[in-house]
């Protein structure tokens, strides 16, 4: 039995809420040559969406952390995939995530960017679900709110599958 997908946002609600996210992140990084950090693999279509739309000099590199492996659930501790290769001290970050939830991955995030001597560091998260926070994470740059549900699409994923679908869904089993 495969499983059933609602649709929670459509793709044109994406796309204008990506837009907003744009002209924010524009006027408030305007003469700072951010870095701008993606988180993989969930980031990578939302990234590369917001990234066309910014009208400021910036630098692009990404960073693979691991919490879930191919469960639904974090598992409450984070792996490190693939660091980073751009230098940190000094920089400016905005980090682009998918889908903020428990905070566990965005904390470990923002602690390791810390210690390597960021200058400051925003969250950018085109989906926030802080029903399910177990580590307070500000969210700077938010999207959309999502219900306590498990969802896919636009680069969200349930064991590498779904990512590639236009809009978020709720998975229902």
């Amino acid at each position: 039995m495969s499983p059933k997908l609602d649709v929670l946002f459509t793709k044109q609600q994406i796309q204008e809420t990506v837009e907003k996210l744009a002209r924010q992140i524009t006027a408030e990084y305007e003469g700072k040559n951010p870095l701008v950090l993606g988180v993989l693999k969930g980031s990578f279509i939302f990234m590369a969406d917001l990234v066309r739309l910014l009208d400021i000099p910036l630098e692009i590199d990404f960073i693979s952390l691991s919490s879930y492996g191919s469960k639904k659930e974090s598992s409450g501790k984070v792996k490190m995939v693939r660091g980073l290769r751009a230098p940190i001290k000094g920089r400016h970050i905005l980090v682009v995530e998918d889908i903020v939830d428990a905070g566990i991955t965005m904390d470990f995030l923002v602690g390791y960017l810390r210690r390597k001597g960021a200058a400051s560091i925003k969250i950018c998260a085109l989906f926030d679900k802080p029903s399910r926070r177990q580590v307070p994470v500000k969210v700077d740059y938010s999207g959309f709110e999502v219900p306590d549900a498990f969802v896919v699409g636009y680069g969200l994923d349930f064991d590498e599958k779904y990512r590639n679908l236009p809009a978020l869904y709720r998975l229902k089993d």
